[in-house]
């Protein structure tokens, strides 16, 4: 079978592999030689609304994550609950370059992520200090996902979570002895295998589970793929009433990436438009100015683009009740990654060869840190106390790589490329980071709980150049007092009243792109380094929650004042890779309304509901040179005002279903308001049969999932090559297309 590529060239499709028709054959066998085991399945709840807490926070536990496709981002599970506006390009939500999350007029790099605790970073494309979920841990891994869309908890290790946190919790090794496994294939030759081994509990007490993954793709349009392997073991050990847990994950990505787009592109080219690979051809005669196809500059498409990613992360954590009343928690925790972003631009030419180079933004990240917290109960108190250190070396470059023939390529995308002719620029970045909290959880009265506290926060940053112009230099966030304050007051047993205020920081970065002082200009840096401020954010929330007998839901109103807003203002296309023009904006003000309900219908049926409405608005002009920017008074970029989500579930016996719908409403991408995407909604169904025990095998599910049921043509991710002030021509070449219609069947088995 053969598609054509956006360039008119066409590429075969990757066969299933023997061992994904192997398993898939095995397991039918399976259950057409064995009788059905009758059972009923447990209706699980579709979300906790965070009862008993002061903050607005929902959750997702491992049975609701497990209806989702296999190799479905954790990012993308969350899209459902009040206020997430979550794009990707791809139906997994895995695809690292296209993926944006946004709560409550804040963006992914404002937020805070944590595995187990373990600082993630701020999850940006171009992670400085960390990683990225899909690549943390495997999505059959997960047993739990918790949003935070305002103040996260004071104990959170980030310096960036000005907005929402959400903290990701790995699945514990099972009680006792299993094979886990899961084979799925599906829409553009999509293929996942999952194996998990569990020791049960040893005569030692010891429990661990070993797992590893292989998903390979092929993109939904254009030609190329997405791909990754990985490898998780995580070992729990008790020692007397302590138990020590170790955790490691390594993660080998590889995907190729889609071509950026603008409102004229789709227009001219159609939405299905994507990069010239393979037709290397063709790429070589566009380099030189030769357009064919509707094609009328350099950048409508390029020769082929890709990003890699290597990670290892690994945590030990030492959970020790010390007497009656008293305990501690420890985690020490390492992490190195080696990333490339590739490009094969047509603005360098090889000399002596093709009339185009590879260029790359290359990553490299060796960090190690510590998180612990002492807990004292005394009687109605209970007090905590805990501190947060990491050591952070990050190296950043951006280098070219030579073509050295115009009559075929020579160099492959999905691999790291070695050898550079020409380092543009690289500089070596260490961050110290420091946070100390302290807290009281009171309960005052039997209805009245009350907690306060406060974290202090120190970031260092130093900067060294090592090619290009001399940006070196320090900048420091030191910031010793951001309160935060909350309660929940129970009306009755069944309902409750609570709120919260803080405050938070934002720590200024240290990396070559993004909202950091070291990405702008040489001019722009010594102009800001002495005087920039870091982003701060003032927010409050009120809520109100209830449930009852099937019924359960939350109502939250918010008001955030955040101050200092920094844009990172792209200067022309993303690949020519200028320096960003930074701009601080002064204040930014969200207010808006979250809603979300779960209504168990009967023991068949379950229907839940969320809505929100949020207005992000920018509050000040900023100056440009000598140029006032009219900034104030427009929306936030990305931040639709009307989110709905609606999803539909039904078991019976062993069968079940699932059909979900949300609308995303109206989105700017650029500062000034003058260019916006149209809203738009998306259907996805689901539904599969739970065969339970049948001969060797204790529970088997085949389940298939339809994404964008009704194959809407939309814009999914916005900024994908930046934000500029205005597109009144429709030229920004920053937006992402949605995925159509896509199928997926998944088996999975335990024995």
């Amino acid at each position: 079978m053969f598609i054509a590529t956006s360039a008119g060239c066409p590429t075969p499709k990757r066969p299933v592999s023997p061992l994904s028709i192997a398993i898939l054959a095995a397991l039918a066998t399976l259950s057409t030689e064995s009788a059905l085991a009758q059972q009923t399945p447990e209706i699980q709840e579709i979300s906790v609304f965070g009862q008993g807490q002061t903050r607005q926070v929902q959750s997702l536990n491992a049975e609701q994550l497990a209806q989702f496709p296999a190799g479905t981002s954790p990012l993308k599970s969350i899209e459902k609950l009040p206020g997430v506006n979550f794009q990707s390009a791809d139906p997994y939500g895995a695809y690292e370059w296209s993926t944006r999350i946004v709560v409550r007029g804040f963006n992914q790099n404002q937020m805070g992520f944590t595995l187990d605790g373990v600082p993630l970073g701020d999850m940006s494309y171009a992670n400085h200090n960390g990683l990225h979920i899909s690549r943390a841990i495997m999505s059959e891994n997960m047993g739990r996902v918790s949003l935070s869309q305002g103040a996260g908890a004071l104990s959170t290790a980030s310096t960036s979570n000005l907005g929402g946190t959400l903290e990701f919790t790995s699945a514990n090794p099972e009680d006792s002895f299993g094979i886990m496994t899961n084979a799925s294939v599906g829409s553009d030759s999509a293929q996942r295998l999952f194996l998990r081994m569990d020791s049960g509990t040893l005569s030692t007490g010891t429990q661990f589970f070993v797992s590893a993954a292989t998903q390979e793709s092929d993109k939904w349009k254009g030609a190329g793929e997405q791909n990754q392997d990985y490898l998780n073991l995580k070992l729990v050990q008790p020692i007397g009433q302590a138990v020590v847990t170790a955790y490691y994950s390594d993660s080998d990505r590889a995907e190729n990436d889609y071509q950026d787009m603008s409102k004229d592109m789709i227009r001219r080219l159609g939405s299905d438009w994507d990069n010239y690979f393979p037709d290397y051809a063709r790429s070589v005669a566009a380099a030189r100015g030769n357009f064919t196809g509707g094609v009328n500059s350099l950048d409508d498409a390029y020769w082929n683009a890709s990003g890699l990613r290597k990670d290892d992360l690994s945590y030990v954590s030492l959970d020790l009740p010390i007497q009656d009343g008293l305990s501690f928690t420890g985690t020490a925790y390492f992490h190195d990654n080696e990333g490339q972003g590739q490009w094969g631009t047509p603005y360098l030419a090889t000399p002596g060869g093709a009339p185009l180079t590879i260029r790359t933004t290359e990553y490299v990240i060796d960090r190690s840190g510590f998180v612990s917290e002492l807990t004292y109960e005394m009687g109605a108190h209970t007090l905590s106390a805990g501190l947060w250190t990491e050591d952070n070396d990050f190296e950043q470059a951006r280098r070219f790589y030579g073509e050295p023939s115009a009559a075929f390529p020579t160099r492959d995308f999905l691999k790291f490329q070695r050898n550079p002719l020409l380092t543009q620029w690289e500089y070596a970045f260490n961050t110290e980071t420091t946070q100390l909290h302290v807290k009281d959880l009171w309960q005052a009265t039997d209805a009245l709980r009350l907690e306060f506290g406060f974290k202090s926060v120190n970031v260092d940053v130093s900067a060294k150049t090592v090619v290009g112009d001399n940006k070196s230099g320090k900048i420091d966030t030191d910031e010793g007092f951001l309160p935060q304050v909350g309660f929940v007051y129970d009306l009755n047993a069944d309902s409750e009243l609570f709120g919260a205020a803080s405050k938070n920081v934002r720590a200024l970065i240290g990396s070559a792109t993004g909202t950091s002082p070291f990405s702008a200009t040489l001019a722009g840096f010594n102009a800001i380094k002495d005087t920039i401020e870091p982003e701060t954010a003032t927010s409050f929330e009120i809520g109100y929650r209830f449930r009852g007998d099937g019924l359960e839901g939350v109502v939250t109103a918010y008001n955030v004042t955040f101050d200092d807003r920094l844009l990172a203002i792209q200067q022309g296309s993303a690949i020519i890779g200028a320096f960003n023009a930074l701009a601080n904006v002064g204040s930014v003000t969200s207010k808006g309304i979250e809603t979300g309900i779960d209504w168990q219908l009967n023991d068949q049926i379950n229907w839940y509901n969320s809505a929100s409405y949020n207005l992000s608005t920018i509050e000040d002009d900023y100056i440009s040179g000598t140029t006032r920017v009219n900034t104030s008074g427009k929306t936030v970029v990305d931040s639709p005002e009307w989110m709905f989500n609606s999803e539909l579930g039904y078991e019976v016996d062993q069968a079940f279903a699932k059909l979900h719908f949300k609308f995303t409403g109206q989105r700017e991408y650029t500062f000034l308001n003058q260019g916006d995407v149209d809203g738009f909604s998306v259907v996805n169904l689901s539904a599969g049969y739970r065969f339970g025990q049948m001969g060797m095998i204790k529970d088997l599910t085949a389940q298939l999932d339809i994404a964008n049921l009704l194959d809407e043509d939309y814009i999914s991710t916005v900024g994908s090559g930046g934000f500029g002030n205005a597109d009144l021509a429709g030229t920004a070449q920053t937006l992402l297309t949605g995925a159509p219609r896509q199928m997926f069947l998944s088996i999975k088995a335990a024995f």
